[in-house]
């Protein structure tokens, strides 16, 4: 037998300082490559935290902005409200804005933008800047509320509903007038109301 091997092969003839020098290297390596990965994730988790408080400030802006612009179209919604009615012949005579019921005893609770009635029959309007399909199904509960409250009280009126906006999609304006409410429309100065589809919905 010939004399045993006693010195580790390295490849392609690297001895032990360089195969060392490598390893080592390599392990500089890993640790820039760590430290840049918990930079990166410090400044994903920064960039997040900027972001969230970026679109809460904005929501609480926008917010604000749709309040006090909701306040200007109900001012000018609702003197010129009845006359639009009476043009389609549904007449009012009297119109109050943001109507609230508060029936502790039954636990009743919600506001009208604006009251519509007459002796018979009583509309209520639910007025958004950026009308959505989930405005339209509160207001539908809005009215539901109304119609159990009158009940409760022998009121025996018919209530009928309304939605306005300044935007309004032609998806939510085909589910506003599917569901049997009346459409009021912002057109500039104008106002334009159209009727629900089929009859309206009587609460």
């Amino acid at each position: 037998m010939g004399d045993m091997q006693t010195q580790t092969d390295y490849p392609r003839g690297l001895d032990f300082e360089q195969v060392w020098a490598a390893l080592m290297e390599n392990r500089e390596q890993q640790k820039e490559t760590d430290r840049q990965l918990k930079e990166t994730d410090r400044q994903l988790k920064e960039t997040d935290r900027l972001l969230k408080e970026t679109i809460a400030e904005n929501n609480r802006r926008f917010g604000d902005m749709d309040n006090r612009f909701g306040d200007v179209v109900e001012s000018l919604l609702s003197p010129t409200l009845i006359d639009r009615f009476i043009d389609l012949g549904v007449v009012f005579q009297t119109a109050s804005t943001n109507f609230k019921v508060k029936d502790h005893k039954n636990k009743i609770y919600f506001e009208i933008d604006v009251f519509l009635q007459n002796g018979d029959t009583a509309m209520l309007v639910e007025i958004k800047t950026n009308l959505s399909i989930s405005y339209i199904n509160e207001h539908i509960k809005r009215l539901e509320k109304m119609r159990a409250f009158a009940d409760l009280h022998n009121d025996k009126r018919s209530f009928l509903g309304a939605v306005a906006g300044v935007v309004v999609p032609l998806k939510v304006k085909n589910y506003a007038l599917e569901n049997g409410l009346y459409l009021i429309e912002s057109a500039g100065e104008n106002l334009n109301i159209t009727p629900p589809h089929n009859k309206p919905k009587v609460w």
